[in-house]
């Protein structure tokens, strides 16, 4: 069965919110590896509304060539909204309407690889409190933004670490499965 992988850039103090102000500093070879390895392991991303409309901003006019660039513009992209109405524009994008736990569950059964969530907080929380993300990897920057959208803010549930990295950045790759996964 697919796993859902939501990767998250987050500060040390928990701050999900607008990482492009803040996150990309920290971007170097060792960060290009890790996506990289997450690249090879997914071939679907899922995302909510918000983050899909900014990707679909940026990524189908970035030029193709680059192994990021040519993965997030092909692979099937699945958005949870319930707002946004087919046919969504850019390539490969499927709207998730209805019931998304029963979708995902599908999804999730279907063959192929992992299913990735990039960002979409309000949809990892949605997901997290239907017991439907199967780990969590967390890029946490050595950054204390103080205030913002923090990706855990109710509740607690224990994690299970299975993998860990430190990059030359200070940056710290943290890799959780979930209970049950």
């Amino acid at each position: 069965m697919r796993k859902v992988v939501a990767v998250e850039l987050v500060s040390l103090d928990g701050v999900m919110e607008s990482p492009e102000e803040w996150a990309f500093s920290y971007s170097n070879d060792e960060m290009e590896e890790a996506n990289a390895s997450g690249m090879a392991a997914s071939d679907a991303l899922l995302m909510g509304r918000v983050t899909y409309e900014q990707m679909a901003a940026y990524w189908p006019n970035q030029p193709g060539g680059v192994p990021m660039v040519d993965y997030i513009n092909s692979v099937p992209k699945y958005v949870v909204s319930t707002t946004l109405e087919e046919p969504l524009e850019w390539n490969n994008s499927t709207l998730i309407e209805g019931d998304v736990a029963e979708e995902i569950v599908r999804l999730k059964h279907q063959p192929g690889e992992n299913i990735t969530i990039l960002g979409s907080g309000a949809l990892v929380l949605s997901l997290l409190r239907g017991d439907l993300i199967d780990e969590l990897r967390l890029m946490v920057h050595p950054l204390i933004l103080g205030g913002g959208k923090r990706l855990f803010e109710d509740g607690w549930q224990a994690l299970e670490l299975v993998d860990s990295k430190t990059f030359g950045t200070g940056l710290v790759y943290l890799a959780y499965q979930l209970p049950g996964s």
